[in-house]
């Protein structure tokens, strides 16, 4: 399974639902039903991120609020906004527990492939604030 690929589509997902009101599932069919499109697998595996920041949405969102001083999560750009979310919620929510430099770096490829010059710089600074602000009270 590629995990990356899974990442791609839960941020192109979660970008549109910014955006749009419409069921995750069927956004992420819909993305998903060219031929030769990802496996069920990495299909499976990004609904799994999407649903888990949407449940997390809230909480997420604060943390990442916390540490992104003058960037008010709603004027963040849409793209920036999302990738830190899904990094947020592998960091801090999901059961998988992955490596938390793996997070940080498929967070920053991300960026570079979908956001702006800046993007990866400011993504790389947002989960680095949050793990220099990993306290036992608030464990990533």
């Amino acid at each position: 399974m590629s995990r990356r690929r899974a990442r791609e589509l839960a941020l192109q997902v979660l970008f549109q639902l910014d955006f749009q009101k419409i069921d995750a599932e069927i956004a992420l069919e819909l993305l998903c039903s060219e031929e030769g499109g990802p496996s069920d697998k990495v299909q499976k595996h990004a609904l799994h991120l999407i649903q888990g920041v949407l449940e997390q949405q809230a909480s997420v969102d604060g943390l990442i609020s916390s540490v992104a001083t003058d960037w008010k999560i709603e004027r963040m750009p849409g793209v920036d906004r999302n990738i830190a979310r899904i990094a947020v919620y592998e960091m801090r929510f999901d059961a998988e527990h992955l490596a938390v430099g793996i997070i940080i770096n498929e967070a920053v490829e991300l960026a570079k492939a979908f956001g702006t010059d800046e993007s990866s710089r400011f993504i790389n600074g947002i989960l680095g604030a949050l793990l220099k602000a990993n306290t036992p009270a608030n464990p990533i």
